[in-house]
């Protein structure tokens, strides 16, 4: 079955991967933005993101 994931926070990581691992295919994923953090101010990516 082809899906569309939205999610950001690092729950939603563990939900992505059992629905690669069942075999579905995940036609896009739909996160958040990457938000400045620490003290550089840098983007960081959220854990989906970095997962996708």
């Amino acid at each position: 079955m082809r899906v569309v994931f939205m999610g950001t926070p690092e729950f939603s990581v563990p939900v992505l991967d059992a629905l690669v691992e069942a075999g579905h295919e995940v036609a896009c994923v739909y996160c958040q933005p990457p938000r400045p953090a620490g003290r550089g101010k840098k983007d960081r990516p959220s854990p989906v993101q970095a997962r996708a």
